[in-house]
């Protein structure tokens, strides 16, 4: 099982990852003190688990619970704070647990064993019961993560470290390149039709041959043309039965 914790005082932050690693298997990826760094990370990283502080910088600990409880795969939150008042609010946001602080040993174990045993739990019942793949994605606007549907997606453009990504209205910019980008889509419905661009299937309207045999794609509602490049040439007419 994988977590990050979200705590903005260095001793407490230290105390929860001893305790952690003392009773548990699982595993801190990252420790964060600031609530906008956490949603950066989780652009491009999934943990199954969030040990996080109300009271953190630049995006408190409940704004940031909003957030995460939107994405398609959101990751069990456990609260950690030292005031009490905060528990309604807590489970409002359906945490799974809230601890205070100071921390007691044995209330931590408990809380890890209660952890443990839903993860197996769950993941006893998706093996028994394959689940349908997600048909939602999440991006990234103005520091917000909107949970977007795969078809709405027209297409995506590599710019060296980032991917940019249009819907009919909007354009996203995800901090990944356009290979991890291009694993989260289904293959079915995208294409990597050049090394700068990939395309949803769907949203073709025209397909136009170009210089050196290769094709320019018309979307649908949008007036940017993609291309493919010479090397995706025979894939694309093998997908595309041409």
């Amino acid at each position: 099982m994988k977590a990050i914790i979200v705590e903005d005082e260095f001793l407490a932050q230290q105390e929860l990852s001893w305790l952690i690693r003392q009773h548990s298997q699982i595993v801190i990826e990252a420790t964060f003190d600031d609530g906008l760094d956490v949603l950066k990370y989780l652009q491009s990283h999934q943990v199954d688990v969030i040990f996080l502080d109300i009271n953190i910088p630049s995006l408190d600990g409940m704004l940031l619970a909003q957030n995460i409880s939107k994405f398609a795969n959101k990751p069990l939150i456990v609260f950690i704070t030292a005031y009490k008042e905060h528990a309604v609010d807590a489970f409002e946001l359906e945490a799974f647990d809230y601890i205070l602080k100071p921390y007691h040993e044995m209330r931590i174990i408990t809380l890890l064993r209660k952890l443990e045993n839903h993860v197996r739990q769950d993941t006893v019942q998706n093996t028994a019961t394959p689940r349908p793949a997600s048909h939602s994605i999440n991006l990234v606007k103005d520091e917000r993560i909107i949970v977007t549907d795969i078809n709405d997606i027209y297409y995506a453009e590599a710019h060296e470290k980032l991917t940019f990504v249009y819907t009919r209205r909007e354009e996203y910019v995800m901090s990944m390149n356009m290979t991890e980008f291009c694993s989260r889509l289904p293959e079915e419905y995208f294409f990597r039709c050049h090394r700068s661009y990939c395309v949803n299937l769907s949203k073709i309207r025209e397909i136009e041959p170009w210089f050196n045999n290769t094709y320019i794609l018309k979307l649908r509602d949008l007036e940017f043309q993609v291309p493919v490049s010479r090397s995706k040439v025979k894939e694309f007419r093998q997908l595309m039965r041409l």
